[in-house]
């Protein structure tokens, strides 16, 4: 995928969006000195070049009762194409399953996981994980606590 060439304006829009979700192109354009419509085009462009691409609100996990966060390294037993897509696809229908990555070396996906508790994590592992096909080996690793966790991109 070929990056989109941003300027120091692009920059500066994006900055606010990712640090104030609802800030609106009135709010964006005095802060920078640039009029409502031409941010409002800005944004627009942006948006259409794939660099926005979505506007989420951020919940606190841990305030809606999922307190649990695990990181699971996944490894599988054939390394095809065919087996990689077919489990990246299946854990597309887990809720749960909030980040996944395709990795090389010792594992090939690492999942970031969350649930209301421990034991809602081991039925989520044995009644879901470990029940898709061509998996070797799960090693789970449980967060202790979060020292640091942004979605704010360093442009």
């Amino acid at each position: 995928m070929q990056s989109v060439s941003l300027d120091h304006i692009d920059r500066k829009i994006l900055g606010l969006l990712q640090t104030e979700s609802g800030i609106n192109a009135s709010a964006i354009g005095e802060r920078i000195g640039l009029s409502q419509s031409a941010c409002w085009r800005r944004i627009q462009r942006l948006r259409e070049e794939g660099v926005i691409k979505d506007q989420p609100v951020v919940l606190d996990r841990e305030k809606v009762g999922l307190t649990t966060m695990v990181f699971a390294h996944v490894k599988l037993t054939s390394h095809g194409r065919s087996n990689l897509s077919a489990f990246a696809e299946a854990v597309q229908s887990f809720p749960e399953v909030m980040d996944c990555y395709v990795l090389l070396g010792n594992v090939d996906f690492l999942l970031r996981i969350v649930a209301e508790d421990i034991k809602a994590y081991e039925r989520f592992f044995f009644d879901k994980l470990s029940q898709l096909p061509g998996i070797q080996e799960v090693t789970s690793s449980i967060v202790l606590s979060d020292t640091k966790h942004t979605t704010v991109l360093p442009i």
